[in-house]
């Protein structure tokens, strides 16, 4: 049955009651609600912990979408206790480790924002991550860390926007991923916006973020690859050159 995937309304929320729906035979536990983000988009799902009413924890390995985006399925590790359909659940997301997603997925918008070239690829993580453009041009990595520290540190808000999937598809210019399709087909989109008015960025993202680049924190350009004639590959990490995150 369709979740309420709270999380879509609140990046913030880090637990909530939930009462379960299905249990698969592989395991897999369905909610009627959940503040556990499902791996799209190139961010992984959350993990963490399903607290049962006598105190016993589920711990999760992953989280994924079934197979639809209103499905999510909470994937326990081996050995955790399955729950009956019916039982009321607190959920408790691993909070350290979606906060540094949240803080490297608006990392990677604000990227976009310094190279506006086409996106050919993206991949959302705890230590690094990557975006890939559609470029030919050559570019010194310390003048991009310099101008993402720039926006970094202007403290910009970010906001969510919201857009039905008919306004998406008559605007299909708005979406900066080449291969990668906004997540329709719920009847509306969200549109991650940076800056007053979306002065800074506008794009639709099903991801979660943080409300202020400042919380970004100190990011740099690791390395920058040519993986073709027209393909570069930025590597982002936490802190400066030669400083941990």
């Amino acid at each position: 049955m369709p979740v309420n995937a709270l999380y879509r309304d609140d990046f913030y929320l880090s637990t909530c009651e939930a009462v379960v729906t299905a249990v698969h035979e592989d395991g897999g536990i369905e909610l009627d609600q959940t503040c556990f983000y499902a791996t799209s988009g190139g961010q992984p799902g959350d993990t963490g912990e399903l607290e049962r009413a006598d105190g016993t924890k589920i711990a999760l390995g992953q989280t994924k979408h079934g197979a639809s985006k209103d499905i999510i399925i909470h994937v326990p590790l081996n050995g955790a206790p399955r729950p009956e359909v019916g039982e009321t659940l607190v959920l408790h997301v691993d909070w350290p480790r979606r906060y540094r997603l949240m803080r490297m997925h608006t990392a990677c918008h604000l990227l976009s924002v310094v190279c506006s070239y086409p996106i050919t690829g993206a991949a959302v993580g705890e230590e690094e991550s990557r975006v890939d453009f559609d470029m030919s041009e050559t570019i010194e990595k310390d003048e991009v860390t310099a101008k993402l520290m720039e926006l970094v540190d202007q403290n910009h808000r970010v906001y969510l926007q919201w857009i039905t999937d008919e306004e998406l598809a008559a605007n299909p210019d708005i979406v900066k991923s080449k291969n990668v399709r906004p997540p329709m087909g719920l009847g509306r989109v969200s549109l991650v916006c940076i800056g007053e008015n979306s002065s800074i960025d506008s794009q639709p993202c099903g991801g979660t973020h943080v409300s202020e680049t400042q919380e970004v924190g100190r990011i740099h350009i690791a390395k920058i690859e040519k993986k073709g004639k027209e393909n570069r590959r930025f590597r982002i990490r936490f802190g400066m050159p030669g400083d941990e995150a």
